[in-house]
């Protein structure tokens, strides 16, 4: 599968891949993705603040992960989508050679047999499309849950049940609340996912190309795949390294989605929102949550990528 673009598994397996990763990564780091939330809430919170809000109060532990069902759910079935979507985007443009212009980036090198990727190996241009498209369609699909796990997470709201928070903001804002900031995630979302996967791609490249020549070939072993037990390593910490550079970059459309999500009335639509946050308690503001963020989005995009590519690989060795 690495290299040919033809795949043996299914978009059925895709999908609970990327499922199964997608709920351990989000029920491990939910205290992560409580605490930017709150930080990013108001220019008055603070992560040390925040943490010691919380470790006062009853039940920390339960306290810090609070709407972890919501998270689990979004994060689970939003991975599905996306890992499936993705799979199913990247076949397609590597059995039709889309997005492969000279003009615009190379083909795939000659040491594609080398790396330690699971996946069709794509141009720069399509690596970064076809991650945009499956992130910014698996965002649409999720966004209620989303508004309803952050909307649950904050304390701004006292909701005491997923059921009344959904019902709550259906009465006050109708559907079109559950879509509050979609616009700020899908900008935050898409560029992200692009970057992630085009950065992602080459960083292993690279890896296994300096991994590679540091290795004594072995004639009695076949070299065009990588042994998992070096595969593995190099997925996690491109995934790491990949994950901290688009967040770092899409970090402004995090905030301001949710300042849009938490007070819809306030800040009313993107544009004015960024407007108003700088104006008020300056540029800063755009990187609020940022620390956290990169913590949570490395941990968790390499946990996931390191599993997906596994389970894959796994996959495709048994139906060889």
């Amino acid at each position: 599968m690495s290299n040919g673009g033809s795949s043996r598994s299914s978009l059925s397996f895709h999908f609970f891949a990327g499922l199964s990763t997608g709920m351990l990564s989000a029920s491990l780091l939910q205290p992560a993705d409580l605490l930017k939330t709150r930080v990013q809430q108001s220019p008055s919170s603070t992560l040390l603040l925040t943490l010691k809000e919380i470790t006062s109060g009853p039940a920390p532990l339960f306290h810090l992960w609070r709407g972890t069902l919501p998270s689990v759910i979004r994060t689970g079935f939003g991975s599905a989508l996306y890992f499936s979507t993705l799979n199913a985007l990247r076949q397609h443009v590597a059995r039709s050679n889309l997005l492969t212009s000279s003009l615009i980036v190379s083909t795939p090198s000659s040491n594609a047999h080398h790396t330690s990727s699971s996946l069709p190996q794509l141009s720069n241009i399509a690596n970064l499309t076809t991650g945009a498209i499956a992130r910014a369609s698996a965002g649409f699909v999720m966004m209620p849950l989303t508004i309803i796990k952050v909307r649950y997470e904050s304390n701004f709201y006292a909701y005491k049940s997923l059921w009344g928070a959904g019902t709550d903001i259906l009465q006050k804002e109708g559907v079109r609340g559950f879509f509050s900031g979609f616009g700020a995630t899908a900008i935050r979302d898409a560029p992200y996912a692009g970057l992630y996967i085009l950065f992602y791609e080459q960083l292993k490249s690279r890896l296994s190309a300096l991994k590679t020549a540091g290795i004594v070939a072995d004639a009695s072993k076949p070299q065009d795949e990588m042994k998992s037990r070096v595969s593995a390593p190099i997925n996690f910490v491109s995934g790491v390294l990949a994950a901290g550079f688009a967040t770092a970059i899409t970090n402004p459309f995090d905030a301001i989605k949710t300042r849009l999500q938490l007070m819809p009335e306030k800040y009313g639509n993107m544009v004015r929102a960024g407007r108003q946050m700088v104006q008020e308690e300056g540029f800063r503001s755009l990187f609020d949550g940022l620390g956290l963020r990169i913590a949570r989005k490395a941990a968790s995009s390499a946990l996931a990528w390191t599993l997906y590519e596994e389970l894959v690989r796994r996959a495709e060795t048994r139906w060889q």
